[in-house]
Order: C-alpha cells, then structure tokens, then sequence
C-alpha cells in the first residue's frame, strides 16, 4: 500500500464513516492469561467513547511507509496451502464470527508476543464500498466494488496513578484513584492489504509503533514471513557501514554531502507527488558517494559491505536513514544540532596538531538563554 490508500481507509475511522459495528478482542493479564472476552456493538456505545475507539484503532494505519507501516508480501504457496493464511481468510471471510477461528487467532499472538504487562487484542472488521470516479474525478454511479477487510490492534493497558482532582459538579477537590487505561497500540496489522484501491489476498500491511522494534516472534507466528531490519537499525547500520569502509575518507564534506543528496531525494519525492515511498539500492549509494570524491576502491568496499548487511539488491528508503530536519555533530562530551540549510557554518580543522570543530558565530548567540558577546 502506498500513502494514498492508507490515507482512504483510515478516513474510515469515524461513526459516520464505517461500517464497523462491533469490537471483538480480549483482555491478556502480564502471565499471557486471557482474562475476559468481548464483543462490543459500537452503536450502543455513547458517542464520545466509540470516537475514541475508532481513534485508538485509526493508530494502528499511522506512521510512515518504510518505516511504521511495512507491506508484507505472501507466496503463492502460503496463498493456497499455508495454515496462517487459511486463517486470516477465515477470520476476514466471517466478519469475525467463526469462533474457532478467533480463538486460534488469540492462541497464537499470546504465545508469539513478548510484551510486558497487560494489554488489548481488538478486532474490528469493517466493509468498503470503493467509489469509482472518472478522469476528471467526477464520481461514477456504477455499483461499487466492497473492500471487505480486518483490522487488529494490540494495545498496552497500563495502571495510572493516582492523583489530586477537581469536580467542577461538586465544586471539590479529591483524589482520583488509579485505573486502567488502554494506551495507543504498540503493533498490528490490517488484512487484506488495500492495493490499486481493491483486495490484494497475497498482501497485509503490518504496523509497529516503535521504529526499533518490529515484533519478529509475532510476525513469524502469525504471518511465517520475512521483515525488512527496523528503521531504527537500518540508520545505525548505514552509519556503521559508511564509517568502517570509507575509513580516513569519512569526512565532514562527505557526511554533509550525503546528507544533502538523501534529502534531495526525499523532498523531490514530496515535489512530484509520487505515491510509492522513496528508495536508494547500492547502485545508487555508490553514485552519491563518487559524486562526493570517495575513491572508486572505497566506494566499492562500501558496496560489498551495503550487501553483506542489508542483502544483495536490497532497496531501503532514505527517510530511515537520515533526519530531514538537523544535522547532528556528536563529541564524547558535546552535541550540535544544525540545520541542514545552514552547515556550511561547521567546518572541521587542525590546529597547531589540535583537531577542532568550528562554528561562525556572527549574531544572536546564546547561552541559557542569555545573549554573549564574542570578543
């Protein structure tokens, strides 16, 4: 799924937009018990708490592609034969009502997941009827296609903690006492994926709310698939890699430079509206590195070690790479946080045998937030 169709279906998460009516899931205690059961109607629900469950599972399609939200591709073999997918076809066939079903479904993601303390499985599924439209984006009355799907979310339940409150009813102050609050969902996944705007059965979109973490065990139980390295690890091992095989060549310019050219990527990305997120391979790499000045020998040391650590022909998107926003600049003992536009104003040098980081420093300097003048 690209940005666009994840943006159509999460547009659905609204009373009058879905056709979601009712949530099913259960409550799993820390020793991974199933405490209770539930099958929820949202139409009974008052309209403020069905909101913000709506909101809590609209969490689960947030994020960027890439890096939060990772397409999961199915084999034809695991379409026909395979025992995860026969599932999720008949969780999504029964609109959740085959019991054996679910209760499979629960068994599995309990045994998978490594999760501390208690927390939600919800399940919501939800029918589609896709609009059509013309090229001038006048809508067709043809009968719609139905995008029929569900929706899991794993959410934290976590115990707050008591606290001073004020009843503006009773015109009094007194403690709130601690509960337990369902928190935004750490993982989950929508099924079938939504591609060219209908079911693709061979595809699911998988979400993870920690860029760190990507859940293997669950995704190994539940989906028997491979995932791309978190984008949080893919961006240390970029770092890594760039640093071990361009040695003495790993300059100031050439980091800058890198930089410079990733966020060229990113922002022509954006300039043209291109629907599928943005991606760099080896080959292109190793261009930007001779266009920075790395010798020929070092960028093809980078590029043995570019396959080594991400896989032969592996693409990776430069947003998990780098921060848009600031270039960063890192001592033992100090951090400077500069923006991209402007680091022409660092420069590295030698002096008299010492190496220093240079910074010009013309007007409004600051320290704790009191101006210094600079003789």
């Amino acid at each position: 799924m690209n940005e666009k169709e994840v943006a159509e279906i999460r547009r659905r998460f609204r009373p009058d937009k879905s056709n979601i009516d009712r949530i099913r899931g259960c409550y799993v205690n820390d020793q991974g018990e199933i405490v209770s059961e539930f099958s929820q109607p949202l139409g009974l629900m008052p309209q403020k708490e069905s909101e913000e469950l709506l909101a809590i599972l609209k969490k689960t399609l947030s994020g960027t592609i890439g890096k939060n939200l990772i397409n999961i591709e199915f084999s034809t073999r695991q379409v026909l034969e395979s025992e995860e997918h026969k599932l999720l076809m008949a969780l999504r066939d029964s609109a959740l009502n085959d019991d054996a079903a679910v209760q499979e479904f629960y068994r599995r993601v309990i045994q998978s997941l490594q999760m501390e303390g208690n927390y939600l499985i919800l399940l919501a599924n939800d029918k589609y009827d896709v609009p059509s439209y013309a090229k001038d984006r006048e809508k067709l009355d043809d009968s719609p296609d139905v995008f029929s799907y569900f929706l899991c979310s794993i959410c934290p339940v976590k115990l707050t903690k008591p606290a001073l409150g004020y009843y503006a009813s009773e015109n009094e102050l007194r403690n709130i006492a601690e509960n337990w609050v369902v928190s935004v969902p750490e993982l989950g996944f929508m099924f079938p994926a939504f591609d060219d705007r209908a079911a693709n059965l061979y595809s699911t979109l998988y979400y993870s709310r920690n860029i760190t973490e990507n859940h293997k065990e669950f995704v190994d139980t539940v989906f028997k698939t491979e995932l791309p390295m978190p984008a949080a690890v893919q961006k240390e091992t970029f770092q890594s890699v760039l640093s071990e095989t361009l040695s003495d060549d790993c300059s100031l310019d050439v980091v800058q430079s890198v930089h410079e050219q990733l966020s060229g990527i990113i922002e022509e990305h954006k300039a043209n509206k291109e629907e599928e997120p943005p991606v760099i391979s080896r080959n292109s790499a190793e261009k930007i590195l001779k266009s920075c000045g790395v010798s020929d020998s070092r960028t093809a040391e980078f590029g043995e070690k570019y396959d080594s650590e991400f896989g032969a022909g592996t693409e990776i998107s430069p947003q998990n790479l780098i921060d848009t926003k600031q270039l960063e600049v890192c001592t033992p003992d100090i951090t400077i946080r500069v923006n991209p536009k402007r680091s022409d104003l660092i420069e590295t040098r030698v002096i008299n045998g010492v190496k220093y980081i240079l910074i010009r420093a013309d007007e409004g300097v600051e320290v704790n937030g009191v101006n210094i003048h600079i003789s």
